[in-house]
Protein backbone atom coordinates (compact mmCIF):
# COMPACT_ATOMS: atom_id res chain seq x y z
CA UNK A 1 0.00 0.00 0.00
CA UNK A 2 1.05 3.75 -1.07
CA UNK A 3 1.16 6.32 1.37
CA UNK A 4 -1.42 7.94 -0.85
CA UNK A 5 -3.78 5.06 -0.06
CA UNK A 6 -3.50 5.97 3.44
CA UNK A 7 -4.70 9.34 2.82
CA UNK A 8 -0.82 11.37 2.57
CA UNK A 9 -1.55 14.27 -0.05
CA UNK A 10 0.47 16.51 -1.30
CA UNK A 11 0.31 19.30 1.47
CA UNK A 12 1.21 16.90 4.18
CA UNK A 13 4.16 15.40 2.15
CA UNK A 14 5.60 18.95 2.17
CA UNK A 15 5.10 18.85 5.82
CA UNK A 16 6.62 15.28 6.11
CA UNK A 17 9.94 16.21 4.06
CA UNK A 18 10.68 19.56 6.31
CA UNK A 19 9.68 17.59 9.47
CA UNK A 20 10.88 14.00 9.12
CA UNK A 21 14.62 14.07 9.19
CA UNK A 22 17.53 11.81 8.67
CA UNK A 23 16.24 7.95 10.00
CA UNK A 24 12.49 8.94 10.25
CA UNK A 25 9.64 8.68 8.36
CA UNK A 26 6.41 9.45 7.98
CA UNK A 27 3.26 6.80 9.22
CA UNK A 28 -0.54 7.28 10.06
CA UNK A 29 -1.63 6.69 13.46
CA UNK A 30 -4.49 4.15 13.36
CA UNK A 31 -5.27 3.32 16.35
CA UNK A 32 -4.86 4.65 20.23
CA UNK A 33 -5.54 2.76 23.44
CA UNK A 34 -4.75 4.15 26.99
CA UNK A 35 -1.63 6.14 26.04
CA UNK A 36 -0.06 3.01 23.39
CA UNK A 37 -0.39 3.71 19.36
CA UNK A 38 -0.22 1.53 16.31
CA UNK A 39 0.57 3.78 13.12
CA UNK A 40 1.19 2.33 9.59
CA UNK A 41 3.20 2.52 6.95
CA UNK A 42 3.88 0.87 3.64
CA UNK A 43 4.79 -2.07 5.61
CA UNK A 44 1.91 -2.87 7.50
CA UNK A 45 0.92 -2.18 10.98
CA UNK A 46 3.61 -1.96 14.37
CA UNK A 47 3.07 -0.84 17.87
CA UNK A 48 4.69 2.51 18.68
CA UNK A 49 5.21 4.96 21.38
CA UNK A 50 6.08 8.62 22.26
CA UNK A 51 9.95 9.68 22.45
CA UNK A 52 10.68 11.27 25.90
CA UNK A 53 11.80 14.22 24.24
CA UNK A 54 8.15 14.11 22.74
CA UNK A 55 6.16 13.97 25.86
CA UNK A 56 8.34 16.62 27.80
CA UNK A 57 8.13 19.29 25.03
CA UNK A 58 3.77 18.62 24.60
CA UNK A 59 2.47 21.46 25.97
CA UNK A 60 -0.60 20.37 26.21
CA UNK A 61 -3.40 17.58 25.50
CA UNK A 62 -3.58 18.88 21.67
CA UNK A 63 -0.34 18.27 21.07
CA UNK A 64 -0.46 14.33 21.54
CA UNK A 65 -1.12 12.43 18.91
CA UNK A 66 -4.30 10.97 18.19
CA UNK A 67 -5.99 8.38 15.40
CA UNK A 68 -5.65 9.89 11.84
CA UNK A 69 -2.71 11.73 12.28
CA UNK A 70 0.47 11.54 10.37
CA UNK A 71 3.40 11.41 12.34
CA UNK A 72 7.02 10.98 12.20
CA UNK A 73 8.66 7.66 13.49
CA UNK A 74 11.74 5.85 13.75
CA UNK A 75 11.43 1.94 13.47
CA UNK A 76 13.46 -0.43 15.76
CA UNK A 77 14.47 -4.38 15.98
CA UNK A 78 13.58 -4.36 12.21
CA UNK A 79 11.19 -2.68 11.86
CA UNK A 80 9.10 -4.38 14.58
CA UNK A 81 8.17 -1.53 16.69
CA UNK A 82 8.64 2.40 16.44
CA UNK A 83 9.23 5.80 18.08
CA UNK A 84 7.43 8.87 17.28
CA UNK A 85 9.35 11.84 16.94
CA UNK A 86 6.70 14.16 15.77
CA UNK A 87 3.29 15.04 14.74
CA UNK A 88 2.32 16.79 11.31
CA UNK A 89 0.31 19.66 11.08
CA UNK A 90 -3.80 18.59 10.58
CA UNK A 91 -5.37 19.56 8.04
CA UNK A 92 -8.63 18.97 9.93
CA UNK A 93 -9.16 18.07 12.85
CA UNK A 94 -12.50 16.42 16.21
CA UNK A 95 -11.91 17.74 19.09
CA UNK A 96 -14.21 18.39 21.92
CA UNK A 97 -13.84 19.56 25.87
CA UNK A 98 -12.50 16.62 27.92
CA UNK A 99 -15.35 14.88 29.62
CA UNK A 100 -16.04 15.72 33.61
CA UNK A 101 -14.96 19.16 35.04
CA UNK A 102 -11.49 19.34 33.33
CA UNK A 103 -11.38 22.36 31.41
CA UNK A 104 -9.31 21.38 28.47
CA UNK A 105 -9.26 19.97 24.76
CA UNK A 106 -9.72 16.55 23.74
CA UNK A 107 -8.48 15.27 20.61
CA UNK A 108 -10.62 12.81 19.16
CA UNK A 109 -9.22 12.16 15.65
CA UNK A 110 -7.46 14.08 12.77
CA UNK A 111 -6.85 14.48 9.13
CA UNK A 112 -10.82 13.33 8.13
CA UNK A 113 -12.51 14.10 4.68
CA UNK A 114 -15.79 13.72 5.92
CA UNK A 115 -17.68 13.22 8.68
CA UNK A 116 -20.90 10.97 8.88
CA UNK A 117 -22.89 11.96 11.99
CA UNK A 118 -24.88 8.89 12.80
CA UNK A 119 -28.37 9.40 14.61
CA UNK A 120 -31.10 6.49 14.91
CA UNK A 121 -34.53 7.16 14.03
CA UNK A 122 -36.01 4.58 16.90
CA UNK A 123 -34.40 5.93 20.46
CA UNK A 124 -31.70 8.82 20.03
CA UNK A 125 -33.20 11.39 17.49
CA UNK A 126 -32.21 14.58 19.15
CA UNK A 127 -31.84 17.80 16.56
CA UNK A 128 -30.19 20.05 19.74
CA UNK A 129 -26.89 16.99 19.82
CA UNK A 130 -27.06 17.27 16.21
CA UNK A 131 -26.14 20.85 16.46
CA UNK A 132 -23.53 20.02 18.86
CA UNK A 133 -22.07 17.59 16.46
CA UNK A 134 -22.22 19.93 13.09
CA UNK A 135 -20.32 22.49 15.61
CA UNK A 136 -17.60 20.08 16.69
CA UNK A 137 -17.26 18.81 12.79
CA UNK A 138 -17.28 22.20 11.05
CA UNK A 139 -14.76 24.27 13.81
CA UNK A 140 -12.53 21.14 12.71
CA UNK A 141 -12.67 21.78 8.75
CA UNK A 142 -14.97 18.88 8.06
CA UNK A 143 -17.52 18.57 6.03
CA UNK A 144 -20.56 16.81 7.51
CA UNK A 145 -22.72 14.44 6.24
CA UNK A 146 -26.41 13.28 8.45
CA UNK A 147 -27.20 9.66 8.53
CA UNK A 148 -30.38 9.07 10.01
CA UNK A 149 -30.48 4.78 10.85
CA UNK A 150 -33.09 2.19 11.81
CA UNK A 151 -35.82 3.92 9.80
CA UNK A 152 -37.56 0.64 9.56
CA UNK A 153 -38.49 1.29 13.20
CA UNK A 154 -40.37 4.24 12.13
CA UNK A 155 -43.42 5.42 10.22
CA UNK A 156 -43.28 7.29 7.10
CA UNK A 157 -45.22 10.16 8.10
CA UNK A 158 -42.65 9.77 11.54
CA UNK A 159 -39.42 10.14 9.20
CA UNK A 160 -40.69 13.03 7.53
CA UNK A 161 -41.40 15.59 10.33
CA UNK A 162 -37.85 14.63 12.12
CA UNK A 163 -36.67 15.52 8.42
CA UNK A 164 -38.64 18.84 8.65
CA UNK A 165 -37.17 19.30 12.30
CA UNK A 166 -33.42 19.27 11.15
CA UNK A 167 -34.12 21.68 8.05
CA UNK A 168 -36.45 24.00 10.27
CA UNK A 169 -33.30 23.93 12.87
CA UNK A 170 -31.11 25.80 9.86
CA UNK A 171 -29.51 22.66 8.86
CA UNK A 172 -28.27 21.78 5.10
CA UNK A 173 -25.91 19.33 5.63
CA UNK A 174 -26.74 16.08 3.05
CA UNK A 175 -28.49 13.83 4.85
CA UNK A 176 -28.79 9.93 3.86
CA UNK A 177 -31.65 7.72 5.53
CA UNK A 178 -30.30 4.08 6.70
CA UNK A 179 -32.07 0.90 7.28
CA UNK A 180 -29.71 -2.36 8.08
CA UNK A 181 -32.94 -4.54 7.54
CA UNK A 182 -33.88 -3.27 4.23
CA UNK A 183 -30.18 -2.28 2.60
CA UNK A 184 -32.03 1.54 2.11
CA UNK A 185 -29.22 3.75 1.73
CA UNK A 186 -26.49 1.76 2.36
CA UNK A 187 -25.15 1.97 -1.44
CA UNK A 188 -25.85 6.20 -1.22
CA UNK A 189 -23.16 6.29 1.44
CA UNK A 190 -20.20 3.80 -0.43
CA UNK A 191 -21.22 5.90 -3.64
CA UNK A 192 -19.47 8.62 -1.18
CA UNK A 193 -16.65 6.74 -0.02
CA UNK A 194 -13.49 7.64 -2.24
CA UNK A 195 -9.79 6.23 -2.32
CA UNK A 196 -7.73 7.49 -0.21
CA UNK A 197 -9.95 9.68 1.78
CA UNK A 198 -10.78 9.23 5.30
CA UNK A 199 -14.03 9.21 6.86
CA UNK A 200 -15.12 9.15 10.17
CA UNK A 201 -18.22 7.76 12.64
CA UNK A 202 -20.08 10.00 15.29
CA UNK A 203 -22.76 9.03 16.69
CA UNK A 204 -24.36 8.03 20.53
CA UNK A 205 -23.19 4.02 20.83
CA UNK A 206 -25.71 1.61 19.47
CA UNK A 207 -26.95 3.79 16.90
CA UNK A 208 -26.02 1.23 14.24
CA UNK A 209 -22.19 2.25 13.62
CA UNK A 210 -20.58 -1.05 13.49
CA UNK A 211 -23.41 -2.51 11.16
CA UNK A 212 -22.41 0.22 8.93
CA UNK A 213 -18.55 -0.47 9.28
CA UNK A 214 -19.60 -4.18 8.60
CA UNK A 215 -21.85 -3.08 5.39
CA UNK A 216 -19.19 -1.00 3.92
CA UNK A 217 -16.68 -3.89 4.28
CA UNK A 218 -18.89 -6.04 3.09
CA UNK A 219 -18.87 -8.74 5.93
CA UNK A 220 -19.13 -8.86 9.47
CA UNK A 221 -15.09 -8.12 10.46
CA UNK A 222 -16.57 -6.46 13.44
CA UNK A 223 -18.72 -7.36 16.22
CA UNK A 224 -22.01 -6.19 17.03
CA UNK A 225 -24.34 -6.97 19.94
CA UNK A 226 -28.39 -7.95 20.20
CA UNK A 227 -30.32 -4.61 20.63
CA UNK A 228 -32.19 -4.28 23.77
CA UNK A 229 -36.19 -4.14 23.96
CA UNK A 230 -36.57 -0.20 23.07
CA UNK A 231 -34.63 -0.79 19.66
CA UNK A 232 -31.80 1.13 21.23
CA UNK A 233 -28.27 -0.77 20.47
CA UNK A 234 -25.39 -2.02 22.57
CA UNK A 235 -22.16 -0.69 22.38
CA UNK A 236 -19.89 -2.47 21.30
CA UNK A 237 -16.40 -0.36 19.58
CA UNK A 238 -14.21 0.22 22.69
CA UNK A 239 -11.10 2.29 20.96
CA UNK A 240 -10.69 4.27 18.43
CA UNK A 241 -9.34 2.91 15.50
CA UNK A 242 -9.14 3.19 11.47
CA UNK A 243 -9.70 0.58 9.03
CA UNK A 244 -9.57 0.46 5.61
CA UNK A 245 -12.15 -0.46 3.09
CA UNK A 246 -12.47 -2.28 0.34
CA UNK A 247 -13.40 0.53 -1.54
CA UNK A 248 -9.78 2.39 -0.91
CA UNK A 249 -11.56 4.71 1.69
CA UNK A 250 -10.46 5.22 5.49
CA UNK A 251 -12.95 5.24 8.01
CA UNK A 252 -12.54 5.93 11.49
CA UNK A 253 -14.95 4.17 14.26
CA UNK A 254 -15.01 5.34 17.50
CA UNK A 255 -17.15 4.92 20.84
CA UNK A 256 -19.83 6.37 21.41
CA UNK A 257 -19.36 9.84 23.11
CA UNK A 258 -21.85 10.73 26.14
CA UNK A 259 -20.51 14.17 26.57
CA UNK A 260 -20.07 17.22 23.94
CA UNK A 261 -18.79 19.64 25.47
CA UNK A 262 -17.77 22.52 23.85
CA UNK A 263 -14.66 24.43 24.09
CA UNK A 264 -13.44 27.82 21.96
CA UNK A 265 -16.23 27.09 18.78
CA UNK A 266 -16.33 30.85 17.91
CA UNK A 267 -15.65 29.81 13.90
CA UNK A 268 -17.58 26.06 14.73
CA UNK A 269 -20.62 28.19 15.46
CA UNK A 270 -20.62 30.93 13.16
CA UNK A 271 -20.69 28.09 9.81
CA UNK A 272 -23.16 25.37 12.15
CA UNK A 273 -25.45 28.45 12.93
CA UNK A 274 -25.34 30.57 9.62
CA UNK A 275 -28.42 31.79 9.41
CA UNK A 276 -28.07 33.37 12.58
CA UNK A 277 -25.20 35.12 11.61
CA UNK A 278 -26.66 36.35 8.13
CA UNK A 279 -29.67 37.88 10.17
CA UNK A 280 -27.52 39.37 12.81
CA UNK A 281 -25.54 41.04 10.07
CA UNK A 282 -28.90 42.34 8.97
CA UNK A 283 -29.59 44.27 12.25
CA UNK A 284 -29.46 48.30 13.10
CA UNK A 285 -26.92 48.42 14.98
CA UNK A 286 -23.61 46.51 14.74
CA UNK A 287 -23.59 45.57 18.54
CA UNK A 288 -27.07 44.86 18.87
CA UNK A 289 -27.68 42.36 22.08
CA UNK A 290 -31.33 40.70 19.68
CA UNK A 291 -33.30 41.58 23.32
CA UNK A 292 -34.93 45.37 23.24
CA UNK A 293 -33.51 47.13 20.15
CA UNK A 294 -35.23 48.65 17.48
CA UNK A 295 -34.34 47.19 14.15
CA UNK A 296 -33.35 44.14 15.36
CA UNK A 297 -33.50 41.46 12.62
CA UNK A 298 -33.28 38.26 15.01
CA UNK A 299 -36.15 39.38 16.98
CA UNK A 300 -38.13 39.89 13.82
CA UNK A 301 -37.43 36.57 11.97
CA UNK A 302 -38.65 35.14 15.40
CA UNK A 303 -41.77 37.01 15.79
CA UNK A 304 -42.27 36.61 11.83
CA UNK A 305 -41.94 32.81 11.78
CA UNK A 306 -38.90 32.47 10.08
CA UNK A 307 -36.32 31.54 12.56
CA UNK A 308 -37.63 28.83 15.06
CA UNK A 309 -36.97 29.91 18.57
CA UNK A 310 -35.36 26.95 19.86
CA UNK A 311 -32.83 27.12 17.20
CA UNK A 312 -31.64 30.34 18.08
CA UNK A 313 -32.02 29.48 22.29
CA UNK A 314 -29.68 26.45 21.01
CA UNK A 315 -27.45 29.00 19.29
CA UNK A 316 -27.40 31.35 22.62
CA UNK A 317 -26.79 28.11 24.91
CA UNK A 318 -24.10 26.79 22.34
CA UNK A 319 -21.99 30.31 22.31
CA UNK A 320 -22.63 30.58 26.05
CA UNK A 321 -20.78 27.27 26.89
CA UNK A 322 -18.18 27.87 24.30
CA UNK A 323 -17.46 31.68 25.81
CA UNK A 324 -17.30 29.98 29.34
CA UNK A 325 -15.16 27.07 28.84
CA UNK A 326 -12.47 29.35 26.81
CA UNK A 327 -12.19 31.94 29.64
CA UNK A 328 -11.57 28.83 31.77
CA UNK A 329 -9.25 27.35 29.59
CA UNK A 330 -7.10 30.22 29.07
CA UNK A 331 -7.12 31.09 32.97
CA UNK A 332 -5.83 27.74 33.55
CA UNK A 333 -3.46 27.68 30.87
CA UNK A 334 -2.51 31.07 32.61
CA UNK A 335 -2.02 29.15 35.55
CA UNK A 336 0.14 26.49 34.22
CA UNK A 337 2.42 28.43 32.35
CA UNK A 338 2.91 30.58 35.84
CA UNK A 339 3.57 27.11 37.87
CA UNK A 340 5.84 26.27 34.91
CA UNK A 341 8.03 29.44 35.52
CA UNK A 342 7.93 29.20 39.05
CA UNK A 343 9.21 25.75 38.87
CA UNK A 344 12.06 26.55 36.42
CA UNK A 345 12.93 29.32 39.08
CA UNK A 346 13.43 26.87 41.77
CA UNK A 347 15.01 24.43 40.14
CA UNK A 348 17.36 27.20 38.58
CA UNK A 349 18.03 28.35 42.34
CA UNK A 350 18.77 24.43 43.49
CA UNK A 351 21.76 24.55 40.98
CA UNK A 352 23.42 27.70 42.11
Amino acid sequence: MELTELGLDGGLEAQANRLCGSGKRPARVTAVDRGRYVVRDEQGEVPAELTGKFSHTAASSVDMPCVGDWVCVEYHDAASHASIHDVLPRKSFLRRKSPGKNIDFQMIAANIDVAFIVQSCHFDFNVRRLERYLVMVNEGHIEPVLLLTKTDLVSADELERMLGNIRAAGITARIITLSSMTGEGVDEVKALVVPGKTYCLLGSSGVGKTTLINHLLGRDALETRAVSGTGEGRHTTTRRHLVTLDSGGLLIDMPGMRELGILSAGEGLDDSFADIRALAASCRFADCSHTNEPGCAIRKAIESGELNPAHYQSYLKLKAESDFNEMSYMDKRKKDKAFGKMVKTVLKQGRK
